[in-house]
C-alpha cells in the first residue's frame, strides 16, 4: 500500500528539510545570488556530468565485486539498476532507492533480493571507512569543527558496531538464528519463519571477496569513486571562479565532499533538500566565501548531482516497462520485505 504524505518518515523528512531550507535562506542576499548565478560558467557542467556518471559506473564496477562469490551478475544490469535505484532516492524517503536496486537485480537475475541487499550493506559500510580515511587525512592540513569530527567518530563507531555484529552473525550463524528466533517468539510463526529466511538470504550476501587480488580492486575503486565525487566539487569551484577569486586552497573539495556527506545520513526530505544545501554552503564559509554565494553554490552542485539521474533513471524506468507509481510501490514493497 502507498503511503503518499501519510508517510511518517517522509513528514519527518520534510519538516527537517524545511528547517535547514530556512537556515540557508536566512540572511542572503538575492541580488548577490542572482549576480552569482549569472556569472557561472555552466559549461563546466559537461564534465561534471560525464565524471559522476562515470563515479556510478565504477561504484557498479565494485559492486559486481561484492556480489560475485554470491552470483556472476553482468555490469549492464547492476549499472541500470543503480541508476534506476539512485534515482529513486531523489524522489522517495528513507532510502528506499537503496531496497529497490536491491529488488530490481533479484528479480532480473537468479539471486536473492536479501543476498544482494547485504551486499549493498557491505558497500556502505566501505564507503563509511573510505570517507572517514579521507577525513583523517586532511584533518592534518585543515581543522575540521568539532562537531564534524565528532560526528566522523560516532559514524565510526556505529559502521564498527555493524561490522561486527555482521561478521559474529555469519560466523555463529546457527546460534545467531537461535538468539533471534527466541527474541521473535511472541510473533506469529509464519511471520517468525519468513523473517529468519530473510536474515538467511541477507547473510549469504555477507560473504568475503573472492581471493585477494579483488581486495585489492576494491580498495582502489573505492578511492576512485570518492576522488570522482571530489573533483565534481573542485569542478564547481572552478566554474564559479571560487577558487581564483577566494584563493582556495586544495583541500577545499575535500572538505566539500566530508561535511555534505553528512547530509546523505541525516534523515531529510528526497534529494536531501535542505541538508545539503546548508551544509555545502557553511562549509564554504570556512573559506570566507559568504553565504549568499555558497548557496547558489549549493544548488547547482546539487542539481549537478540529482538532475542528471533523475533523467536518466526515468528513462531507464521507461525502457524497463515501469513508471513511478510502480516505482515507488516496488520500492515500498522490497523495503516491507527487508523489514520483516
Amino acid at each position: 500500500m502507498q503511503k503518499g504524505f501519510r508517510d511518517p518518515k517522509l513528514i519527518i523528512g520534510l519538516l527537517i528539510s524545511a528547517v535547514f531550507l530556512y537556515l540557508s535562506f536566512r540572511k542572503v542576499d538575492f541580488a548577490r545570488m542572482g549576480a552569482a548565478f549569472a556569472k557561472a560558467n555552466y559549461w563546466y557542467a559537461i564534465p561534471g556530468i560525464a565524471l559522476m556518471f562515470f563515479s556510478h559506473w565504477l561504484r557498479a564496477l565494485r559492486w559486481r565485486y561484492f556480489l560475485a562469490p554470491v552470483q556472476k551478475l553482468d555490469l549492464k544490469t547492476l549499472y541500470s539498476s543503480l541508476l534506476i535505484g539512485y534515482m529513486a532516492n531523489t524522489f522517495l524517503p528513507a532510502h528506499l532507492g537503496e531496497f529497490l536496486r536491491a529488488y530490481l537485480v533479484g528479480k532480473k537475475r537468479p539471486v536473492s533480493g536479501s543476498a544482494v541487499f547485504g551486499t549493498i550493506v557491505i558497500e556502505r559500510i566501505i564507503d563509511v571507512f573510505t570517507l572517514l580515511l579521507l577525513m583523517a587525512l586532511t584533518i592534518i592540513v585543515f581543522p575540521f569543527p568539532e562537531w564534524v569530527q565528532k560526528s566522523g567518530y560516532i559514524s565510526f563507531a556505529v559502521i564498527l558496531g555493524l561490522f561486527s555484529v555482521l561478521l559474529v552473525m555469519k560466523k555463529h550463524r546457527d546460534t545467531s538464528m537461535n538468539i533471534l528466533t527466541k527474541i521473535l517468539k511472541p510473533l506469529p510463526h509464519k511471520i517468525r519463519a519468513k523473517i529468519i529466511d530473510l536474515m538467511h538470504s541477507f547473510l549469504d550476501g555477507v560473504v568475503p571477496l573472492k581471493n585477494w587480488k579483488h581486495y585489492i580492486i576494491v580498495t582502489v575503486l573505492s578511492f576512485a569513486i570518492w576522488a570522482c565525487y571530489a573533483y565534481i566539487f573542485q569542478i564547481g569551484l572552478y566554474a564559479f571562479g571560487f577558487i581564483a577569486e577566494y584563493d582556495l586552497p586544495w583541500m577545499t573539495a575535500i572538505v566539500l565532499l566530508v561535511i555534505t556527506t553528512i547530509a546523505v545520513v541525516v534523515p531529510s526530505s528526497p534529494g536531501y533538500v535542505g541538508t545539503y544545501h546548508y551544509l555545502c554552503q557553511i562549509s564554504l564559509a570556512f573559506f570566507a566565501v559568504p553565504k549568499s554565494e555558497g548557496l547558489t553554490y549549493a544548488f547547482v552542485i546539487h542539481g549537478l548531482n540529482f538532475l542528471p539521474i533523475l533523467i536518466v533513471g526515468l528513462v531507464l524506468v521507461g525502457l524497463e516497462g515501469m513508471n513511478i507509481r510502480k516505482i515507488q510501490h516496488e520500492a515500498e514493497e522490497a523495503e516491507s520485505v527487508a523489514e520483516f
